[in-house]
């Protein structure tokens, strides 16, 4: 009867092992992709902020481009075209005095992708390193970039400074990081 327990234990400890081991997810972090991340900040307290009402797309993106539409909007991905060395998002302001596709703003993002092997978890993935950034001026402020290097590291590396008051600076501008 002692062997059979014995040898029980010993299986059901082997099954577990096995198990734990087969779930491991160390070698891969959470984030599995290249995606930048971006924030809105207020540019006169330099603090995060929402926006509501916003509308935020890919230009020239094939298919459904839109990546929030008429939403309050802290914090968003922005998908980089790995084919491409330019992706460019528009954000449009559906409040009503603001609702005038003339006062959209545009940024556009110049990058080298290139292919990444991360792990044998992981898999390959692209990454992308920010050369420019050029920016309308009708709400956003400015645009800064943290980290120029897009890879699957959990980072907000794009900040988008909105306008809260007047300004009457130029109507577009180009940053390199």
């Amino acid at each position: 009867m002692g062997k059979i327990l014995t040898a029980v234990i010993m299986i059901l400890t082997a099954a577990g092992v096995m198990l734990t081991a087969g779930c491991n997810t160390a070698g891969c972090p959470d984030n599995h992709s290249s995606i930048p991340s971006a924030g809105f900040y207020s540019m006169s307290t330099l603090r995060a902020i929402s926006v509501d009402s916003l509308t935020i797309g890919g230009v020239d993106a094939p298919g459904d481009s839109l990546l929030a539409d008429s939403a309050t909007v802290s914090k968003l991905v922005l998908p980089f075209r790995s084919i491409d060395k330019t992706t460019s998002f528009f954000i449009h302001y559906n409040h009503k005095a603001l609702n005038d596709p003339r006062l959209n703003d545009t940024i556009t993002f110049d990058y080298d992708s290139y292919p990444y092997f991360a792990s044998a978890e992981c898999g390959a993935m692209y990454q992308y390193r920010i050369t420019r950034v050029e920016y309308t001026r009708h709400l956003v402020d400015s645009v800064g970039i943290v980290d120029s290097l897009i890879c699957n590291i959990d980072l907000e590396q794009i900040h988008i400074y909105m306008r809260t008051s007047d300004d009457d600076g130029n109507n577009r501008r180009s940053i390199q990081p």
